[in-house]
């Protein structure tokens, strides 16, 4: 709404009271972009509504006008799914944010959708659990967020996404009805699975508002080990053979020559500048378990060239390894005014060719990317270094992504493994689906939202 219709406001504001509702351009600025670089949209009011029941009458008032609705949580999104449109009501969900239950005999979390998540994950720690997802922007991203994006993290190679711990939601639909997908049951296959529909739909379904979360008993022990390699292909070498002995660490990172370069001066960790290729290992669960599975991947690492393995010595030094992978993105963000984080997924085998293709990408279209990510599925992370204020290096950077997503899809993989299509991918996103599939997305779109009113434009036109 670029010019708030004034009835419209009136009303907004007997929903939600008027201190929540927000028009002053100083109010609503931080509203028209999320985390994805260079994407911007016009704000004209910000709603902040604190309970579904406020949603529902949003939604209801949005419905009978014809006014889009465009949701977000911490805006800690990656691919433009927050970022407002042209008309839209911007409707932020940050005031639900209360962990309503940890049902600890039945395994599970119950919260508002504003809930961050690391928070959770510390209310499941109370009780002994704890809850495995764990995208990089944890500590401030919301769990609405995360299901409505089907995020990823770093423990995804043995605990899977957020899609897997997703028992039940609470939605409201795009004409301003409340419904409940799921239960607390760990068996239950009475009609469709809608919740399914819902996670990973980027706000283009309907608004969720309440989630039920699987969690798990927290694991006993862990251990952290950090290797060097002067080639890449070595450390992904070094992933395969793990995976091959049977062995599905928690976690199998990786960073390249230049974003070590960017931690070490950012974080000063000691880790080496003059190698090719770090590999973060972690391996938890029961104690003998643990000490086995470790001493087997030290020894695949060693055995793959590996010049150099540190080995927590306890859970400070454990952090402190973690750290090298879980600030990549904060410490290649220093080096240029515009950061552009990309995602693309590629079988764990075709993971070292990919990376080498990054770099003669770069080179070819004189840019400076550094590449990080989850070596042991496969998911990794080419990130550009630049200034979106230039408009002819900013289309070298177009350029080198429709290579490096045509170089993906070649491969029959993902243009993204965790942070969505939204506005960022959307253009590439029927070359990997195939038209059938992709004309099915859009007639379910236009069967669940006949007006368009919820995040239009975003994953398709």
């Amino acid at each position: 709404m670029s010019s708030p219709d004034p009835a419209v406001l009136a009303r907004l504001r007997e929903i939600v009271g008027a201190e929540n509702v927000l028009t002053s351009p100083e109010d609503t600025i931080p509203y028209g972009f999320d985390g994805t670089a260079a994407l911007k949209g016009p704000v004209g009011v910000v709603v902040l509504p604190g309970s579904t029941q406020e949603i529902s009458e949003v939604v209801k008032l949005a419905a009978a006008r014809g006014l889009a609705i465009v949701t977000r949580g911490s805006g800690t999104g990656l691919s433009g799914g927050s970022v407002p449109s042209a008309g839209c009501i911007v409707l932020c969900l940050t005031r639900l944010d209360k962990i309503l239950s940890v049902d600890a005999a039945n395994l599970t979390v119950r919260a508002q959708c504003g809930a961050i998540t690391a928070a959770i994950d510390a209310a499941a720690n109370k009780h002994g659990l704890f809850y495995p997802p764990d995208p990089g922007s944890m500590k401030i991203s919301t769990i609405g967020g995360n299901v409505a994006e089907n995020s990823g993290g770093l423990r995804g190679l043995k605990y899977g996404v957020t899609r897997d711990y997703v028992m039940g939601l609470e939605v409201v639909l795009p004409d301003g009805r409340i419904a409940h997908f799921g239960n607390a049951c760990v068996k239950d296959v009475a009609g469709y699975s809608m919740k399914d529909l819902f996670i990973g739909s980027e706000g283009t379904l309907g608004i969720i508002t309440e989630v039920l979360l699987k969690v798990l008993p927290r694991p006993a022990a862990r251990r952290t080990m950090l290797a060097s390699y002067d080639r890449m292909e070595d450390a992904a070498q070094t992933v395969s053979d793990i995976i091959a002995a049977k062995i599905i660490p928690c976690t199998l990172e990786f960073l390249d020559r230049m974003t070590i370069g960017c931690v070490e001066d950012y974080a000063k960790i000691g880790l080496p500048r003059d190698c090719e290729a770090l590999l973060l290992m972690e391996t938890d669960g029961h104690p003998a378990a643990v000490a086995e599975e470790a001493e087997q991947m030290l020894a695949l690492a060693r055995a793959r060239g590996a010049r150099d393995v540190r080995v927590a010595r306890d859970d400070a030094e454990a952090l402190q390894l973690a750290s090298a992978r879980r600030s990549a993105f904060s410490a290649l963000a220093r080096v240029r005014p515009t950061t552009i984080l990309e995602d693309v997924t590629v079988p764990r085998d075709k993971l070292a060719e990919m990376v080498a293709f990054v770099a003669e990408v770069a080179k070819k279209h004189n840019l400076l990317v550094g590449t990080f990510g989850h070596m042991g599925d496969g998911n990794l992370h080419p990130t550009f270094l630049t200034d979106e204020r230039n408009t002819e290096e900013m289309a070298r950077v177009h350029e080198a992504l429709e290579d490096i997503v045509t170089k993906t899809l070649a491969h029959a993989r993902t243009i993204t493994g965790e942070h969505g299509v939204a506005l960022a991918k959307k253009a590439w996103l029927r070359r990997q689906v195939g038209e059938n599939s992709h004309d099915l997305m859009r007639e379910i779109k236009r069967a669940w939202d006949p007006q368009n009113l919820l995040n239009p434009g975003k994953i398709f036109d």
